[in-house]
């Protein structure tokens, strides 16, 4: 028997569901989050959300009392995923948009994060990358960057902001990649918690150094806070990682293809932002894309 197979028998049956209710929780967050950008600096913002996973998180983790991570080896796989995903990404995403990178630009280079996981799972995670799922990435790639330049103007303002912008890919594939070659079956209340803690470590020194921390206490606020803590850093985050450690990196990380035209859905619907026509036939592109690297082989 192969290791997808393994993979696949190993998954168990509430995870079945995962993959569209993680692509609808995080294309969700990236409208919750211009809401919150509002009233409050993005690191601030990050720091704070990061805050309210940990104080959450922390009373389910006293009731349960869950097993701790048997090794210190799994103590170090767990925030390093934390150091990576948690305050890799977002912080350097933020940064990227501070230091004057537009929105559109961001989103084209961090949606190429499923090409570089297709590039580096066969070395990094003993996965093989077919012709079709190649020809899957492209397509899905193609429709992701379609979608983006039809909304958004497409400006890199600095050569820092692209340094920022390079990094956030960068930490999303390498903590994808970790978290599927080193990821144990640890308690989701200890791992989240572990990762958030870090990553809080990580990020409210940094709100600290480089920003005001304004915060304006509106509905508007809350309501983006809730979202995205609830939303997608408990359940979404969650699920992201069961998924790479049940199945396949370069598969699942191909649902990213996805979350810009589901973004521009949401935001049409809560935001009433019109859809450009260009960005339709980018959705199909990419979801044509999606369903060829989802597929599974006959063998």
């Amino acid at each position: 028997m192969n290791d997808g197979a393994v993979a696949r028998r190993a998954q168990p049956l509430w995870l079945r569901a995962g993959p569209a209710i993680f692509l609808l929780l995080w294309s969700g967050g990236f409208v919750f989050l211009k809401l919150g950008l509002r009233d409050a600096d993005p690191l601030t913002f990050l720091a704070l959300r990061y805050a309210c996973v940990v104080g959450i998180l922390a009373l389910p983790w006293l009731w349960l009392r869950p097993a701790l991570p048997g090794t210190p080896a799994a103590w170090c796989h767990l925030a390093m995923v934390g150091l990576l995903v948690q305050a890799g990404y977002f912080a350097f995403t933020y940064l990227s948009l501070k230091a004057g990178m537009s929105a559109g630009a961001v989103a084209l280079i961090t949606s190429q994060q499923p090409i570089l996981v297709g590039l580096l799972a066969p070395a990094l995670a003993g996965e093989r990358v077919d012709r079709v799922r190649w020809l899957g990435l492209a397509l899905g790639a193609g429709g992701a960057a379609t979608v983006i330049v039809a909304q958004s103007s497409i400006e890199v303002a600095t050569p820092l902001a692209l340094l920022f912008a390079l990094l956030a890919l960068a930490a999303m594939t390498a903590g994808t990649l970790w978290e599927k070659r080193f990821g144990t079956d640890v308690h989701p209340v200890t791992a989240n918690l572990v990762q958030y803690a870090v990553a809080l470590a990580v990020t409210a020194p940094l709100a600290f150094l480089l920003e005001p921390m304004h915060v304006a206490w509106t509905p508007e606020l809350l309501g983006s806070l809730a979202y995205l803590v609830i939303g997608n850093s408990i359940v979404a985050i969650t699920l992201l990682l069961a998924m790479i450690r049940h199945g396949e990196a370069s598969r699942v990380s191909a649902l990213f293809f996805l979350v810009p035209p589901m973004t521009t859905l949401i935001a049409l619907a809560v935001l009433d932002e019109p859809v450009p026509w260009l960005a339709w036939p980018g959705m199909l592109l990419a979801a044509a894309g999606l369903y060829l690297v989802m597929r599974r082989s006959a063998g």
